[in-house]
């Protein structure tokens, strides 16, 4: 009996050195080949999980990440169309303020404009939403300095001309940005523009004088305010496009920079050309909400504009500035019946054909290249790649 349980027991120990052995033998052959396959995967997509999260970051924490997000996200015709719509938004806002608010203070809606965009821009900030400007050093402060300040000109005196001068007279100086923009360009960047798009050009800006210079009422005040206005128009839309364009910014993030520099112009210019009494106005729940939604407005049209700039160029915005107005008219005789007479309207088709031909070249440009590349260079056309600015309206709070 002891003999049988000795034998039993080592029986079951046989057993267990039995499936030792070929579990050994299983290792030694494919299984741990299976097993090191396995931990080989694991590690790849470790790795490649890894870099999807490398490179998420870098697209939303670097410049060069968040230029790339607007432009695959915001092309020409998104923020050309993005522009048109809130600039004819802030009109509709901007003539509540001025008209039945009765808020006579030009200087000073610009400014709420920008202070509200600010804060805005600050809690994107503060969310980490915001996108990230390039290093300090790839551009000089001194540009953004210059942008600032000439952003404050062109808005400030564009709304100051417009309170002091006829609608036609107005839209005569506007039209004058056109070829300043060409001079300007030329002058500081050796840009040459074809005959053919200078005939468009022209074409354009009489249709567009045609069809809504119906009056040139000024006084020598608004006149001098309107004159001081085109230069700095010009010279804005050129350094939002360029500065996008030549670098890594993108449109908020030139903004971020520019506002408070923008905000500190305004400030020494509201005494000089904003009547007194801005403390003494009926600051109400109405009167208020109604500025403040003009200021979101003022936001949108800033950001738009500034996106419009980076993806087409400086003349582009012009002839989308143009093309707002001949819009505006025409929906008003189609859709309100309006009669702004013939000859307005026989204006406003020929401006809307100069337009299309406008277009027309920009695209064969891009088109032209060889091997159907697109040439590395600025187009100028409506719908051109790449380059931007901010919108025309009546009183303007674009870049």
């Amino acid at each position: 009996m002891m003999k049988l349980r000795w034998w039993r027991v080592d029986a079951s120990e046989v057993a267990a050195v039995t499936a030792m052995g070929v579990w050994e033998a299983v290792l030694a052959g494919g299984g741990r080949r299976f097993i090191k396959r396995k931990d080989s995967d694991a590690g790849e997509t470790g790795r490649a999980l890894e870099e999807l999260r490398s490179s998420l970051y870098n697209e939303m924490h670097s410049s060069e990440g968040a230029k790339r997000q607007q432009q695959r996200f915001c092309g020409p015709s998104v923020a050309l169309t993005f522009n048109f719509a809130v600039a004819v938004g802030i009109i509709v806002a901007n003539k509540m303020v001025m008209g039945s608010v009765g808020f006579k203070y030009p200087i000073a809606l610009s400014l709420i404009h920008y202070a509200v965009a600010l804060v805005l821009m600050a809690i994107l900030k503060a969310l980490s939403l915001l996108p990230v400007a390039p290093p300090s050093k790839s551009t000089p402060f001194s540009s953004l300095f210059a942008l600032g300040a000439v952003m404050s000109l062109s808005t400030g005196l564009a709304n100051v001309s417009l309170k002091h001068n006829s609608v036609g007279f107005y839209q005569m100086a506007k039209i004058a940005v056109t070829p300043t923009i060409v001079a300007a360009e030329f002058m500081l960047f050796k840009k040459k523009v074809s005959c053919q798009k200078v005939i468009t050009l022209a074409t354009v800006s009489i249709g567009v004088a045609v069809a809504t210079v119906t009056d040139l009422e000024f006084n020598f005040f608004g006149a001098c305010v309107a004159l001081a206005w085109i230069v700095p128009s010009a010279v804005n839309k050129i350094l939002w496009s360029n500065l996008q364009q030549t670098g890594n910014w993108t449109a908020l993030a030139l903004m971020w920079k520019t506002t408070p520099v923008t905000i500190f112009f305004l400030l020494a210019l509201m005494p000089l050309l904003d009547p007194p009494g801005l403390l003494l106005f009926n600051w109400n729940f109405r009167n208020s909400c109604a500025i403040v939604i003009s200021a979101l407005f003022g936001f949108l049209l800033q950001w738009s504009g500034a996106l419009a700039l980076g993806a087409t160029s400086a003349l582009s915005h012009v002839v989308l500035g143009q093309f707002k107005t001949i819009v505006i008219m025409l929906s008003g005789y189609l859709i309100f019946r309006s009669d702004p007479g013939v000859t307005s309207i026989c204006g406003a088709v020929v401006a809307l054909g100069g337009m299309s031909f406008y277009t027309y070249l920009g695209l064969k440009k891009e088109t032209a290249a060889p091997g159907g590349k697109k040439p590395p260079s600025r187009s100028n056309s409506f719908l051109g790649k790449p380059a931007g600015d901010g919108g025309s309206s009546d009183y303007e709070d674009s870049v």
